[in-house]
């Protein structure tokens, strides 16, 4: 533990001696230095096991959290010297039985923490390792030094321009992935940009969908208990809502066909997940519906609230109600008006409030947000803004009655929110939903 705080206060200290021109030029260099360095102080542990990557715009971790059920159901089934998984993303970690929150605010971690952890999972003994891999982490080398097995795509929205300076390095950063993955890959094939990642070569290859794909669903039905859908034969009877999580689903089974896990054996694992923590959680679902959702694009918000809207047991002229951040301060700004027209187009109630402000005003945030409300014709709805997160989800709550739904986006199951001066103040949207509910319940 020494070793690394001492090396990383060292590389600290070094970046800020040199000027932000000169280490921008050399950036590259450096990350990929660190990030052998990394590989090499911990002896490439991603050798000594499988490593699957996944990436995409959203259902990351989604899809990781699904294909670690599933490879752990069938890791307890073998009795091999070497089992166990261990998972790394916005969910948290997890190896083996071990379990702990990602309060780092990093989705994919830096060189030498990565390869520490990878360096446990191998320690305890682990087969596979499944994490997500992001096209920041990638742009910054932090995947270099790992030998990736299995290669997943979810899919492919406009996100983090403002990081990458265009669509195309966005991409471009995520194929990475599958150029140094050589042995699996596994690929949305409803995607509309499947070919940026289906064309490069693998040992074995798998597409899944809706539409189409070598692991297709069909008989989709949505109902208030979930979602229910054949593969070849076998019928999956889920307690997520969406087709997005039946792409999610058909990622992971698509993973676990690839080694060796055939899909009776998979149903039961999927069909016993009652939730993804944070991830179109119900909190309440009597007398109104409580979920919290991370949506943090506007395709995966448009998808929450269509889902939530188009539910069949909603009762007539039952409200939608939306509790609304948007994308942390300083950063893809773009999004922000499009939010505004989503919930104004969707939303009977919406109240606007901060989020991960950073550095940035949260008012000036909110404004960008309000923007977009111009874009709807007359559709009603109530806008209320209230910058205080806390007091925002206590007044949606009053607001519900029987039959309405609340929806709260932007945050999930994260552990902390950013404000200004890089501070982090702990924060968990559920804990507030639940606190807020029971002193509901007493007054």
């Amino acid at each position: 533990m020494f070793r690394e705080w001492l090396l990383d206060k060292i590389l600290r200290n070094v970046k800020e001696l040199i000027p932000k021109s000169v280490f921008d030029f050399f950036a590259p260099m450096y990350y990929v230095t660190l990030a052998y360095v990394g590989a090499v102080m911990y002896g490439f542990p991603s050798r000594s096991m499988k490593v699957i990557g996944v990436t995409g715009t959203k259902g990351k971790s989604t899809t990781v959290f699904l294909i670690s059920k599933i490879l752990e159901a069938a890791e307890l089934a073998t009795v091999s010297q070497r089992s166990g998984v261990a998972s790394i993303g916005s969910l948290g970690f997890k190896i083996k039985d071990m379990e702990w929150p990602n309060n780092l605010k990093m989705t994919m971690l830096g060189r030498f923490k990565l390869q520490k952890f990878l360096a446990e999972a191998r320690n305890a003994g682990c087969k596979y390792v499944v994490l997500e891999v992001t096209s920041e982490g990638i742009k910054q080398k932090r995947h270099l030094g790992i030998k990736f097995d299995c290669a997943v795509f979810t899919n492919l929205h406009k996100e983090h321009i403002e990081s990458h300076g265009s669509f195309e390095n966005y991409y471009q950063a995520k194929q990475e992935l599958f150029k140094r993955t050589l042995d699996i890959h596994v690929i949305n094939a409803d995607d509309t940009h499947t070919k940026l990642f289906g064309d490069f070569p693998a040992k074995r290859k798998i597409f899944y969908g809706l539409e189409a794909g070598d692991m297709r669903a069909s008989g989709l039905k949505t109902e208030s208990k979930g979602t229910s859908f054949d593969i070849y034969g076998t019928s999956f009877s889920i307690k997520l809502a969406g087709r997005f999580n039946v792409l999610n689903c058909l990622a992971a089974l698509s993973v676990g066909a690839m080694y060796g896990i055939d899909l009776p054996k998979m149903k039961p694992v999927l069909e016993s997940i009652k939730f993804i923590p944070g991830r179109m959680e119900f909190i309440q679902k009597k007398p109104f519906d409580v979920v919290v959702d991370y949506a943090h694009t506007p395709e995966s918000l448009e998808q929450v609230y269509q889902t939530l809207r188009n539910s069949k047991f909603k009762i007539p002229n039952s409200k939608l109600i939306c509790v609304l951040g948007s994308a942390g301060g300083g950063r893809d700004k773009w999004k922000r008006p499009e939010f505004g027209r989503i919930a104004a187009e969707y939303c009977d109630e919406i109240i606007l409030t901060d989020e991960d402000s950073y550095d940035e005003n949260p008012q000036s945030i909110i404004k960008d947000i309000e923007n977009g409300f111009s874009r709807i014709g007359t559709k009603n709805y109530k806008l209320t803004t209230i910058l205080d997160r806390r007091e925002a989800i206590r007044i949606a709550l009053t607001l519900a009655r029987e039959g309405d739904t609340v929806i709260i986006t932007g945050k999930g199951s994260e552990t902390s929110m950013a404000v200004a001066w890089g501070k982090k103040v702990p924060w968990s949207d559920r804990d507030v939903v639940r606190e807020a509910l029971k002193q509901q319940g007493e007054s």
